[in-house]
Order: structure tokens, then C-alpha cells, then sequence
């Protein structure tokens, strides 16, 4: 795969990732679709770590098979990570 295929594959996760994320985190997340998408691919790698933390593939898991569900779910408990500490730090922000 070439990086433009690496880059849309990424985007697409990230969309999805976020997307997720944002679907189960509570409350009203004030934040558009670019920002969730970058979230999401923020998410994805922090997910990565904190598998790799456990015994996991770690990134490399993401990056070999990033459809399959362990991934997946790793990705989005990093996107929800990575969300909270977004909201928390946009909080005061008018």
C-alpha cells in the first residue's frame, strides 16, 4: 500500500474511531468532524500503547490488522482517552 493508501486507511479509521468514541463517551463533545477524525487517529495509537502496555501487538497490531475487533476496541478506549483529556482542556474556552 502506497502512503496515499496508508493516509486515506488512516483517515477512514480515525473517522470511525472518533465517531465510536463519541458515541459512547456521555455529555455533548463540542468538537467537529476534522477534530474527531484527528482524535480518532490519536485515540488509535494511544490505544496501541496501553496494548502493548498488556502484553499486546501494540502499534504494530493497529498498523498489521487494524479491522480486527481487539484493535478496534483498543483503539476506541485510546479515543476516549484522548477525548476527555480534549474536553477537559477546551473546557473553559468560550
Amino acid at each position: 500500500m502506497g502512503l496515499i493508501g496508508l493516509i486515506i486507511s488512516w483517515l477512514i479509521i480515525g473517522a470511525i474511531i472518533g465517531i465510536l468514541a463519541r458515541a459512547v463517551m456521555p455529555g455533548k463533545q463540542g468538537m467537529g468532524l476534522g477534530m474527531t477524525i484527528v482524535l480518532g487517529v490519536i485515540g488509535a495509537v494511544v490505544g496501541g500503547f496501553i496494548g502493548s502496555l498488556f502484553g499486546g501487538d501494540g502499534i504494530s497490531g493497529i498498523m498489521n490488522n487494524p479491522w480486527s475487533i481487539g484493535t478496534i476496541l483498543l483503539a476506541v478506549i485510546g479515543a476516549i482517552v484522548v477525548m476527555v483529556i480534549y474536553g477537559l482542556a477546551t473546557k473553559n474556552r468560550a
